[in-house]
């Protein structure tokens, strides 16, 4: 996803992460110090705890612009999960800040038990701005500021230091059983002294299926090197499975539904901090013939359809981003490199073996049927030779492409993601559903809007859902989940593209604003799904019509006048009515 090449180390404590960050090459705010001190006098008390939306960031340093509130009032659908913020702003040094909820109750005395609420204090990592998009950048060219993004629910306390904003993520999963009706319950947030907050959830009787009978087709790319060097642990060990095994469920839990492999080594060209190895292991025998080792790549599918992702495998990449196949070569004693340019005899010699064992392995599994070869942004001449040559082999193999949108090869890619830019003409994009084929987009550094940088609007991630409601499509794809950053815990911005480009979620299997604002759209977009196909069942042509009008508002052009924030919160009610 126009992404290009970086360095490597360490993780950072769970505490530094939500209280230090590092200023290295962070520009001169533009608040001064007695500006700041300025508008921190202009706060009336001493202590405040007041709830906030969850639709905006608020800055560590300075007081809120917000009217206090202790009650949030919020409406969910069983099943669904639904959140907001609390925000503690003090003049004085809070040094051990807590926060405690009680059971949700309704009228009739059923409970939402507090194990289905969770808390999270929020850290802040450094962030930049979008300026020029793609390609290399150096940090003191961009505005750098710190930005609340990370949720650490395992932080039970927190010290909130003079003048200083410190909000918390508040969640609420709502069982599927729950009986519908209106449920009431407290937050306490103990700080200078406690303060009770009050929570009126209506839970609306419509049930939100879990996440793995979604429709929606979540695709963010996984990536395993990355989570075992931040934990320090040896590749593949039984240590690094086990530590993988959370980022996955959560993964899962978001609704994803494709696994990400690699079959080649490197196949973006080494985009990432850390590296991409090759999932197979290619041999080339004294003799000439191949061999090739997918010990690894069965038993990484199956560890990730373990942890609740099952419905595609997508192999990268038979196009990589340089055309560089590594293999190990017996003649030799080492290994070598394959560099001959795609559609030449030479390079469809190397890739028939591999593609005719590779089937008769898949088959064998009983996984052929649910794996691509996938390809990302490469040139429409590659792409076809590749086609051509994958269906000589075997005419069931499927392609996945994340791409610009070309007439020429659509009709040959089951999993087609287009680019922001692009929208599928209206009859294709229902012959593709006819034919269950998967029509999804995508952004990525390119877009400044929609997106889900670190300094993106909350509601952007939001407003994701509800346009692939608006256009039809299938889902979404980002190119990184984990691909993390030298420090990923306190630093966010990246040597080649905008900050928080490269993940979504943070070491220690930490969410984020962006990560649970995604959630949020995806359940939109299965609310607007099962809403359809109620009105039309029923006939009930004025609440459709309705919906209907209200997601015309979703075009990306109109972000440009108005804020996703303004745009979701005009048609989020048309969802929860009772």
């Amino acid at each position: 996803m126009k992404h290009l090449t970086l360095i490597a180390c360490c993780v950072f404590t769970q505490v530094a992460m939500a209280q230090d960050v590092s200023l290295a090459l962070q520009k001169k705010p533009d608040v001064s110090p007695t500006q700041l001190a300025s508008q921190w006098n202009k706060v009336s008390k001493k202590t405040n705890v007041s709830f906030a939306t969850s639709s905006k960031r608020f800055a560590q340093e300075l007081p809120p612009d917000i009217k206090t509130n202790d009650t949030w009032t919020a409406s969910a659908w069983k099943g669904e999960k639904v959140h907001t913020q609390i925000l503690v702003w003090s003049k004085a040094d809070l040094s051990n800040v807590k926060v405690s909820i009680s059971d949700l109750k309704n009228a009739k005395g059923d409970l939402i038990k507090k194990e289905n609420i969770s808390s999270g204090f929020l850290g802040y990592v450094m962030t930049d701005e979008f300026r020029n998009g793609c390609g290399y950048r150096k940090p003191y060219d961009f505005d750098s500021s710190k930005v609340a993004d990370i949720i650490n629910v395992d932080i039970k306390s927190m010290q909130v230091k003079p003048n200083t904003t410190q909000p918390v993520w508040l969640s609420v999963k709502v069982p599927a059983a729950t009986s519908p009706g209106v449920y009431a319950g407290t937050v306490t947030v103990d700080a200078d002294k406690k303060y009770t907050l009050k929570v009126a959830l209506t839970v609306v009787d419509k049930t939100l299926p879990p996440p793995s009978e979604w429709a929606y087709r979540l695709d963010f790319w996984q990536h395993p090197y990355a989570i075992a060097r931040v934990h320090k642990l040896e590749p593949w060990s039984d240590a690094h499975f086990a530590a993988m095994r959370k980022y996955y469920t959560m993964l899962a839990d978001a609704g994803q539904k494709i696994i990400t492999t690699s079959i080649v080594n490197e196949p973006w060209g080494h985009q990432t901090y850390d590296d991409f190895p090759s999932l197979i292991k290619w041999t080339k025998k004294k003799n000439g013939e191949w061999i090739y080792d997918y010990s690894l790549f069965d038993k990484y599918v199956s560890f990730v359809m373990s942890c609740g992702i099952t419905k595609q495998i997508n192999c990268y990449s038979m196009v990589p981003w340089k055309i560089a196949f590594t293999y190990f070569d017996e003649a030799e004693g080492k290994e070598a490199v394959f560099t001959q340019a795609i559609g030449t005899p030479a390079y469809n010699a190397f890739w028939t073996p591999m593609l005719t064992d590779f089937t008769k392995h898949l088959k064998t599994k009983g996984w052929f049927a649910i794996t691509t070869i996938a390809m990302d942004e490469r040139p429409m001449p590659a792409m076809q030779s590749v086609i051509k040559l994958l269906k000589s082999i075997d005419t069931g193999w499927k392609v996945s492409l994340a791409g610009d949108y070309h007439p020429e090869i659509e009709g040959d890619i089951f999993d087609y993601c287009v680019a922001s830019r692009w929208k599928y003409p209206d009859d294709v994009l229902e012959k593709r559903k006819q034919q269950n084929k998967l029509s999804t987009w995508y952004t990525c550094c390119a877009e400044k809007y929609p997106n889900a940088f670190t300094f993106s609007p909350p509601d952007e991630m939001v407003w994701m859902g509800w346009y692939t409601a608006a256009t039809n499509m299938d889902g979404y794809l980002r190119w990184a989940f984990n691909s993390w950053t030298k420090s990923p815990l306190t630093d966010s911005r990246f040597s080649a593209w905008p900050a928080g480009d490269t993940y979504q979620v943070y070491p220690g299997a930490l969410s984020s604003v962006r990560f649970e604002k995604t959630i949020e759209g995806i359940q939109d977009f299965e609310k607007i799904r099962l809403l359809r196909k109620e009105y039309q069942d029923k006939q009930q042509t004025a609440q459709l019509s309705k919906l209907e009008s209200a997601l015309k508002a979703f075009e990306i052009k109109e972000l440009a006048s108005e804020s996703a924030e303004e745009t979701v919160a005009k048609a989020k009610h048309l969802l929860n009515t009772l």
